[in-house]
């Protein structure tokens, strides 16, 4: 029997670890599929999403940088996708519509937000304006969260989420390390901390006891910076849990199986990072 494909796609995806995370599901739910990882360049795009079109792909995941400039490719995006004008899950219908839906919501409130209690009353900044952002803001949303601040390097970016989260507050990326103090929740939605990246260029030392960490990266599973508010006894959450949970309503939208993240899983992962 031939397998069925899917994929994820992306630049750069060589730290991915959805492919495990899919062919752990796929073998355990004995499903003939095999799940991989294509960098790919932006003029790629149209040939991608053909793939889905003409069934040689059953259905994508995408990561940065593509989750907004896939849209146009696509012929409708639905549900949290067109509140955040992200998509990072494709699929074809029964009506054989090219469908853009975003998990990346459901894997925040999943993962993270169900954890944090009075949450309307938290003070939040989230770090980055990025692919991600946009579903980190609306996560907010969903869970009456609206004392929210973004910094981003670049700050046409926040100004740009601002149009569309008119609630949020813009800060200066020059005034973070001053800033984070006044803050309950900091979300990292940046790939600052990635394996083999960047990093942010001092350590979190200013900030409150009682702060929530919350940070996107999963490879490593622990970011300098999250080590560092461990080690401090600030609590602190990783990427992984956010991937997850995207991960496991991707599944479901493609197959119809609501897979389970057991301890099986969760080590595999581990074992990968």
């Amino acid at each position: 029997m031939k397998k069925i494909l899917y994929s994820l796609i992306g630049n750069p995806v060589s730290h991915s670890l959805s492919p495990v995370l899919h062919n752990y599901w796929f073998k355990k739910y004995s499903i003939e599929a095999v799940y991989s990882a294509m960098q790919i360049n932006e003029e790629d795009l149209a040939s991608v999403v053909n793939k889905i079109r003409n069934k040689e792909l059953k259905g994508i995941n995408v990561t940065l940088p593509y989750k907004q400039k896939i849209i146009k490719f696509v012929d409708q995006i639905v549900n949290d996708a067109r509140s955040t004008n992200s998509v990072n899950t494709i699929f074809l219908d029964d009506n054989n519509n090219l469908i853009g839906e975003n998990t990346d919501v459901f894997g925040l409130q999943a993962a993270y937000l169900k954890e944090i209690t009075n949450a309307e009353y938290k003070k939040i900044l989230i770090i980055g304006a990025g692919g991600v952002s946009p579903s980190v803001i609306f996560s907010l949303q969903k869970s009456k969260m609206r004392n929210v601040s973004i910094v981003n390097r670049t700050h046409d970016k926040s100004i740009f989420l601002k149009k569309k989260f008119s609630f949020l507050n813009i800060l200066d990326w020059k005034n973070l390390k001053e800033e984070i103090k006044k803050f309950d929740i900091i979300i990292n939605a940046t790939s600052l901390g990635l394996k083999n990246g960047k990093d942010f260029e001092f350590n979190f030392e200013n900030v409150k006891s009682s702060l929530i960490y919350v940070d996107t990266v999963y490879n490593p599973v622990e970011t300098k910076t999250l080590k560092f508010l461990k080690k401090n006894k600030i609590k602190t959450f990783s990427g992984l849990d956010m991937l997850m949970h995207q991960g496991q309503k991707s599944f479901y939208l493609w197959n119809k199986i609501n897979p389970e993240i057991d301890d099986e899983l969760v080590n595999l992962l581990k074992s990968k990072l």
